[in-house]
């Protein structure tokens, strides 16, 4: 070495840089790739992902051969470059040259390296695999011996090398911002329809059913005139038909089974027919999450089920439709939708809501953060807050948001005035 020409040793010191800097950059571009990219690119057959793929499923392995390799040139670097400054400056300038090389590594083989690595991983980790492949057949022993040493250490610590995979299991929050962050590749509408989605496992049929009190049905105890006005009369296709009370449901009449009767006269049509064409109720728990219930819908081949709590009392309905409006949005078309607005915009940022209205529809139309964990509806939060129904109109403050009765009857708070303000100003 010491009787090699110069040129020739300063020739070898830069492939041995430029090889620092593969190393480096394979390490940084392979650790950076889209794990589910590069398994959607695996499955179409792309041979570079394909490769990396295979390489990435045994991490401790890849990384292993990149520092061997990655280590010898810059220890062969760093020995050449001793050779170089001696003989040249004399045994004085070996520090000085060290420095030099270490900058030299810093910026050309580390730095500009792994900077473009993280920015276009595929276009190193894909050409890069095609060198790494042979590599980790050739030093495979070496790198044996490294990762065995390496991996008992990890477990003495508590690690298992062992467990590792190329896909990354996102939870459903983080899967929410992922769809987020991407949704410029998106379309606002799809990307809503995805975060719905993810958002029905928060959410109960309680949240989203029909309460009782709203529940349009036959009452079997009514003469059957009242009966099949309400039937004719009716916007819906399914009704429920109870005898007395509402929690003595016998079935769910359809209209198309209805026709066979209600367009004769009266007389003609008595209770025991329109009991007879009525469906076996189908009932649901108020606490069942809606992706579960979405599935039992699919499962049972129904379209609405009568929502019942722990002492098995009918609390409201919930149908198919309501289901899937949490999903894409309110059908617009719906007919059998009534045309009231239970939201109201007013001067300065108030608002006027009806007591019944659900806050989940509220905190989704105005952008809030109504509580959600405790009363369903506008009305419940209020009376909750207060621990009682007012005398007269008041006025409070629920965290960020101002509130002022508008409207009151003995049994609740039938309209409010709401708004919300900054923090600044929330006492």
């Amino acid at each position: 070495m010491n009787d090699a020409h110069l040129g020739l040793l300063f020739g070898i010191l830069a492939v041995l840089i430029l090889l620092s800097g593969f190393f480096s950059s394979s390490e940084t571009g392979m650790m950076s790739l889209n794990r589910y990219r590069l398994k959607h690119l695996a499955k179409k057959k792309h041979r570079g992902a394909m490769r990396a793929a295979d390489l990435l499923e045994r991490p401790d392995r890849l990384i292993g051969v990149i520092l061997i390799g990655n280590n010898l040139v810059n220890n062969f670097a760093a020995a050449l470059t001793t050779v170089i400054a001696i003989r040249l400056y004399g045994e004085g300038a070996v520090f000085a040259a060290s420095i030099i090389l270490t900058l030299v590594v810093l910026i050309f083989s580390e730095v500009t390296p792994k900077t473009i690595a993280a920015l276009h991983p595929e276009k190193i980790a894909f050409p890069a695999s095609i060198l790494l492949k042979p590599l980790l057949f050739l030093f495979y022993p070496l790198v044996w011996v490294v990762n065995s040493i390496s991996n008992a250490l990890a477990r003495m610590l508590g690690v298992d090398p062992s467990k590792t995979s190329i896909t990354e299991h996102l939870r459903p929050e983080e899967l929410r911002t992922v769809v987020d962050e991407h949704g410029d590749l998106i379309p606002d509408q799809h990307q809503g329809m995805l975060l719905n989605v993810l958002d029905l496992e928060k959410a109960t049929v309680e949240d989203i059913m029909i309460p009782r009190n709203e529940v349009y049905g036959l009452d079997l105890e009514d003469d059957i005139g009242t009966l099949l006005k309400r039937i004719r009369s009716s916007d819906y296709t399914r009704l429920p038909v109870y005898s007395g009370d509402i929690n003595n449901i016998v079935g769910v009449l359809h209209l198309r089974n209805a026709s066979r009767f209600i367009y004769g006269k009266d007389d003609s049509v008595s209770h025991d027919a329109i009991r007879r064409f009525t469906r076996e109720p189908y009932f649901v728990p108020e606490g069942t999450p809606l992706h579960t219930q979405l599935m039992q819908f699919q499962q049972q081949k129904r379209r609405m089920a009568i929502v019942v709590d722990e002492f098995g009392d009918v609390q409201g309905i919930v149908t198919m439709e309501d289901l899937l409006e949490e999903i894409v949005g309110d059908f617009t078309t719906n007919l059998a939708e009534e045309e009231e607005n239970e939201i109201s915009p007013m001067e300065n940022e108030w608002f006027l809501i009806e007591g019944g209205t659900s806050i989940r529809d509220i905190n989704r139309q105005l952008g809030w953060d109504l509580p959600t964990d405790g009363p369903k509806t506008l009305n419940g939060l209020m009376i909750e807050f207060m621990e009682n129904i007012p005398a007269g109109n008041i006025g409070f403050q629920i965290e960020r948001y101002r509130f002022e009765t508008v409207e009151l009857s003995d049994k609740m708070i039938e309209c409010a005035r709401v708004k919300q303000v900054a923090w600044s100003q929330a006492q």
